[in-house]
């Protein structure tokens, strides 16, 4: 039955829902080629489908991953799940011996009140997420019950949309982000923030390569040079080729990122947490035939550089 009622009110009752439910834990399974990598290989479910089982399914059985992304699930953000979804999701994931790596929620990508609208801001919601500043409260409340529910520590956010001049506001972004930082935290939760072009932080500064190399950087070495390496909290992986007037997705393996570099580098400094195949590139017809061709790439990728 769809809930009648004001979005403060859905919120209310999800959160109190996701809460009370928290999933069994899930086995790690032993899969000789994942299991042996310094990380969590992952991809983020949307990326193959709306379809939640037949993610979660493409995800286990023809990649081999033990791993999985939440982030828009059966055509609504992860945020808006209710509480037969959720347990449904739980469900799913035991079946397919998958654990989530965060939620990978839409916390605080939107327009600064205030400041001029971004000419980034969308004119549609993007991944079925479209909260607004007001609600940005509520989004992390939310974030945290669902991180909770899931057995994960982590949960992604952004730093608004992106302005021409973010010097006047940017005292301002960063006291909100740390007290949504401190309030995860008190649960037990870690924000990890994403360096995104459309948001105010697009380089080497938090990071995401693809999204780096997109807005300009060399991502490796040179941005990932910059980094405290015991902050890097998660890691998208996708593959990007330069064009004279923007840039286009790639296949992981494909573009101008040096990922073997990358993931060499990544487990000479210690990381251990998530790659996550965040493919965006659709060159094999559909998401998740495109998928599938990417994985073939990062695969290769990570065996190079002796992480898998």
């Amino acid at each position: 039955m769809p809930f009648r009622g004001s979005r403060r009110e859905f919120f209310a009752k999800t959160a109190a829902l996701a809460a009370a439910m928290k999933l069994p834990a899930l086995e790690m399974p032993k899969s000789p080629d994942v299991v042996k990598s310094p990380f969590r290989i992952a991809v983020i479910n949307d990326e193959i489908a709306q379809d939640f089982g037949h993610a979660c399914e493409v995800a286990s059985q023809k990649l081999g991953m033990r791993w999985i992304e939440l982030r828009s699930l059966w055509d609504k953000n992860v945020l808006r799940l209710d509480s037969h979804q959720i347990a449904e999701a739980g469900r799913i994931l035991k079946e397919n011996n998958l654990r989530v790596t965060d939620i990978a929620s839409p916390l605080f990508k939107v327009d600064w009140p205030g400041a001029p609208i971004s000419k980034f801001s969308p004119k549609r919601d993007q991944f079925n997420a479209d909260f607004t500043f007001d609600q940005q409260g509520e989004v992390l409340d939310r974030s945290i019950e669902l991180a909770k529910t899931f057995g994960t520590d982590r949960v992604r956010c952004f730093d608004f949309w992106r302005l021409d001049d973010q010097k006047p506001y940017r005292a301002a972004f960063n006291e909100r982000l740390r007290a949504a930082a401190d309030k995860a935290g008190k649960k037990g939760v870690i924000l990890v923030l994403e360096n995104e072009a459309a948001c105010n932080t697009a380089t080497g500064a938090d990071w995401d390569p693809g999204n780096a190399a997109a807005h300009g950087e060399n991502p490796y070495p040179d941005g990932y040079n910059l980094l405290p390496k015991d902050r890097i909290g998660h890691c998208h992986c996708k593959d990007m080729l330069r064009k004279v007037d923007g840039y286009d997705w790639a296949a992981m393996g494909r573009g101008i990122i040096d990922w073997v570099g990358q993931f060499k580098a990544l487990k000479r400094d210690g990381y251990h947490r998530a790659v996550s195949l965040e493919t965006h590139w659709r060159g094999a017809g559909t998401p998740e035939a495109s998928t599938i061709e990417s994985w073939k790439g990062m695969r290769d990728e990570l065996q190079k550089a002796g992480a898998l």
